[in-house]
């Protein structure tokens, strides 16, 4: 074999070596392609609402306690039901502060019967003075006698006064309309003034609403606050536990005078129509506010968005490889999110398989079946 003909050899052999190390690298390079299903980025026209949790409270609620004690003898409403301002819910025994009101009325009458008499005595005893037919101290005796009989018709009328307010405090009264709760206690309990609860009434039509927001959100609710709005407005709306929407609409009550500064919120009040009494106070409900930038959105399947550090990203495919994209969410509805800043329409982006990427992964878009998977029949 000549020196050319070994030359030529080696060559070819190199060449040869060269183009199967190029091909099992372009096998290998298929072979290690992720299967992920991808879709393409659209926009949507959309009404969405931020949510906030929210607690149903009453605008106005009493806790009934007793001014006077003695054993509850009375008891005239139905627990958990209407009452009207000014029913009688509670009588607490009356007989010893009926019995003090007639005695002190009693003493008022004795009283003034004492003025007229010593007024009598009094007028008789001025006329005898003009004559110089009575001692001088006889006129200031009686004179003084008048007068002492007048402050005793002031005690008589305070300590009537005081007797019949004991009377009407002994009857406990609805101070507005409302509901009343389950009664604290029972015909024949005895009670303490100022101590025994009895009951509890609460206002229900129209509801609160109370929720809280950040301090940098204040601003919005203020311009919300002086909105006119209809009755059709669904600007505020609440979803009740059981996830249905609150059939009637609202509007902001009260914005609070102050933030708090321990966490930089501050508390909003929202009034409901509540004719029904299907809100509660007390109940757990979320507040749902019209977004103000509901409109044509980029909108992505959740599924496909990676958190990472408390940060948001999806896989971008661009030439076969799969690319980190970080992004800006917005509000979730239902299984998608808004993406605010990250992508544009049109992109293309991993909806399954993210759990094996990474950034600069190579990619076989379609499912695994369409990727050449082995065990897909």
């Amino acid at each position: 074999m000549n020196r050319i003909t070994y030359v030529t050899l080696i060559l070819g052999c190199s060449s040869w070596l060269a183009s199967c190390k190029t091909g099992d690298k372009q096998q290998n390079q298929q072979n290690t392609a992720v299967p992920v299903n991808v879709i393409k980025v659209s926009k949507q026209n959309l009404v969405y609402y931020d949510s906030y949790p929210a607690t149903a409270v009453a605008l106005k609620e009493v806790e009934l306690r007793c001014e006077v004690g003695g054993d509850i003898t009375g008891m005239f409403f139905k627990e958990g039901q209407p009452v009207r301002q000014g029913q009688r819910l509670y009588e607490i025994d009356k007989s010893r502060y009926l019995a003090s009101y007639q005695q002190a009325k009693a003493n008022l009458d004795i009283a003034q019967s004492n003025v007229e008499r010593t007024q009598r005595d009094a007028d008789r005893y001025v006329s005898l003075s003009k004559e110089d037919a009575i001692a001088k101290q006889r006129l200031d005796n009686a004179l003084t006698d008048l007068q002492n009989a007048k402050s005793q018709v002031i005690s008589a009328k305070a300590d009537l006064a005081k007797a019949e307010t004991e009377l009407n405090y002994s009857v406990i009264s609805a101070p507005f309309d409302g509901t009343i709760g389950i009664s604290r206690v029972r015909m024949g309990a005895l009670v303490t003034p100022d101590q025994t609860l009895l009951n509890v009434v609460s206002s229900d039509n129209p509801m609160g609403v109370d929720f809280v927001i950040n301090e940098n959100e204040l601003g919005r609710f203020q311009l919300l606050e002086t909105k006119v709005l209809g009755k059709t407005d669904s600007t505020f709306r609440i979803s009740l536990p059981d996830n249905s929407i609150y059939p009637v609409n609202g509007k902001i009550s009260i914005i609070d005078r102050a933030v708090d500064p321990q966490t930089g919120t501050i508390k909003i009040r929202l009034s409901f129509e509540n004719s029904k009494r299907v809100l509660k106070p007390g109940m757990s409900c979320s507040v749902k506010i019209l977004n103000e930038n509901s409109g044509s959105l980029v909108v992505i399947p959740y599924k496909s968005v990676v958190e990472q550090m408390s940060e948001y990203f999806v896989y971008r495919v661009d030439s076969m490889k799969a690319k980190q994209t970080k992004l800006s969410l917005g509000a979730k509805i239902g299984p998608n999110v808004i993406v605010r800043k990250g992508l544009s329409e049109g992109d293309s982006i991993v909806v399954d398989g993210v759990q094996r990427l990474h950034d600069g992964s190579s990619v076989a878009i379609g499912t695994p079946k369409q990727a050449g998977n082995p065990k897909a029949k």
